[in-house]
């Protein structure tokens, strides 16, 4: 039978070894099993994307046609030129600009383009020779004989990427190749204004995203009017009917959306996703109840009401719930026999020529009154076909003033081709691409930016492996976009800030990032604590007791040795 001495050393070594498991075994296993899984993130790469610092270069090239250069000047000209320009957004947002000019001879067959009957025609003949890449321009200078263009045109932009412009027979004698260019320098500059990217489209694009000078003001109301960037788009074209006992409405909404809308729309492909539908609403009434004006004998909607008008219509046209893009909506409201004819009013109390508003990044309203109809021998309800024409001309207006596209004012003795059938220039596609890529640019950067923030901030966040590709694939799109801006290569820029904008998204709002966003470290020890605490305090009670009886052991040697 084991001496109590026995029993005593053999339970301290038994509550020693129990002590060591749970010490070397047990806590390392239970804080890996519920450690949260953190995958790897390029922490070092965000911060530097984190930047901004853009460099956008066009290629620019100037083709002289007969007549405009001496033989001594051609051997004479550069072949190439860069211009670089910096501007300041902010404090702390730099944006480069680089202009890549050649300088060449137009060929024979371009020679021939040159030389048809107006400008037009040249435009065309030009395009089909050789089709310029996205973002480039090309300056056509000819002579002063030339009959392309009127007298008191100076520069014609056509409807593609190309530009003429007249030099003086002047400069041919007696000017250097230098002198020349620097007479022709101003306009190109102008020229490039025009159908390039300006500093005031690069600032309303980053607008959401940097602190503008006071001077940026105008920038920030065209940004606010055109709806942010998105992969996809839905525009929804509504007729409103308050009085159907009054009036029976046929529109051909099909075939105006595919003459008028289908162009525009397919050029935009490269940008987003569209998607069209319509419906017809039955007695939606307008929120305001237009005034009587007894001089025009017509009733009126002043500026001030508008805003009034959106929110009782909104309410009948329905959600889009299977989608997470945009809508745009377009209203066709035609009154009803009591309130026409009606018309809307700005703020100088002048009547509006096309009878519709818009509303920044909510869609458009157009008015449609019916002339010589609602008489006293008129049968009701009175059939009435719409002028698609008319309608879609408005809302191709707007359409385009919704999603960005906008032409500035050319300077005087600028002469610009007005769109075809599409209704978007080729220029005008590349200002828009210009401005959107850097827009995707900045939004990546923000999102992907804010969810390392957050994920830094938040450790009991799961990043899991997806979540992790998610981010990686947005900062290697960046950086492609980036080098692409730089490159000039805008098709390709403008892809990869739609894929860096995708991912970005995808990885912000996984729904994995809330499993544990709500379960913080206190709620783990009110859950673990009722589990170990009652086989830790007997554990912890023999080391203290084992404790004590070594430390009373070593006080007796010492009081033996004394």
């Amino acid at each position: 039978m084991a001496t109590p001495e026995v029993e005593r050393k053999r339970g301290h070594l038994a509550a020693l070894s129990i002590a060591a498991v749970v010490i070397i075994l047990g806590i390392p296993l239970w804080w890996r099993t519920t450690q949260t899984y953190r995958a790897w993130l390029p922490v070092n790469q965000i911060n530097d994307l984190a930047k901004l610092q853009l460099q956008l270069s066009v290629d620019v090239e100037v083709v002289f046609a007969r007549g405009t250069l001496s033989p001594e000047q051609q051997k004479k000209v550069p072949l190439t030129q860069a211009r670089h320009e910096e501007h300041k957004v902010d404090e702390d947002t730099t944006l480069r600009y680089r202009y890549d000019t050649k300088y060449r001879t137009a060929t024979v067959m371009e020679e021939d383009a040159l030389n048809k009957p107006s400008a037009a025609e040249a435009d065309l003949s030009l395009h089909t020779l050789s089709e310029s890449p996205c973002g480039s321009v090309v300056v056509y200078v000819i002579p002063e004989s030339s009959l392309l263009l009127l007298e008191d045109v100076e520069v014609y932009i056509g409807e593609r990427r190309t530009a003429l412009l007249r030099i003086g027979t002047q400069m041919r004698v007696g000017k250097t190749p230098q002198q020349v260019l620097a007479h022709l320098e101003p306009r190109i500059k102008q020229v490039l204004q025009v159908m390039s990217f300006s500093h005031a489209d690069v600032t309303a694009a980053l607008s959401d995203r940097v602190r503008l000078s006071p001077g940026s003001k105008e920038s920030r109301a065209d940004s606010m009017r055109a709806f942010k960037s998105s992969p996809g788009y839905e525009i929804t074209f509504s007729l409103l009917n308050p009085d159907p006992k009054s009036h029976n409405l046929d529109w051909d909404i099909e075939g105006a959306v595919q003459q008028y809308i289908q162009p525009l729309l397919t050029k935009l492909s490269p940008l987003a996703n569209f998607s069209i539908d319509s419906q017809i609403l039955y007695y939606a009434m307008l929120g305001v109840n237009p005034r009587f004006d007894s001089s025009l004998s017509a009733y009126t909607l002043n500026a001030d009401s508008l805003a009034h008008v959106i929110n009782p219509v909104e309410a009948r046209l329905g959600s889009n719930a299977a989608s997470s893009n945009p809508v745009l909506n377009f209203l066709l409201y035609v009154p009803d026999a009591k309130h026409a004819p009606l018309f809307i009013h700005d703020h100088n109390k002048q009547e509006v020529p096309s009878n519709a508003f818009h509303s920044p990044r909510w869609g458009g309203i157009m008015v449609y009154n019916v002339n010589g109809l609602y008489g006293p021998g008129d049968v009701f309800p009175v059939n009435i076909n719409i002028n698609m024409a008319k309608v879609m001309g408005v809302f191709l207006a707007q359409l385009r003033l919704m999603l960005g596209v906008q032409s500035p004012a050319p300077p005087p003795g600028f002469r610009v081709e007005p769109r075809g059938s599409a209704g978007l220039a080729h220029w005008e596609l590349d200002r828009l691409m210009w401005s959107r890529t850097v827009e995707n640019v900045a939004t990546a950067t923000t999102t992907i930016t804010s969810l390392a923030q957050l994920l830094d901030q938040i450790g009991n966040i799961v990043i899991n492996d997806n979540i992790a590709q998610q981010v990686s694939n947005t900062v290697t799109s960046l950086q492609l976009a980036v080098a692409e801006l730089e490159a000039g290569n805008l098709g390709f820029a403008l892809q990869y800030s739609k894929e860096a904008i995708l991912a970005s998204e995808r990885a912000f709002f996984d729904p994995s990032l809330l499993h544990l966003l709500y379960f913080p470290d206190d709620q783990k020890f009110a859950i673990y604590i009722p589990l170990f605490l009652p086989m830790c305090v007997p554990i912890l009670l023999s080391l203290l007791k084992i404790a004590s009886e070594v430390r009373q052991r070593r006080r007796d040697k010492k009081a033996k040795k004394d």
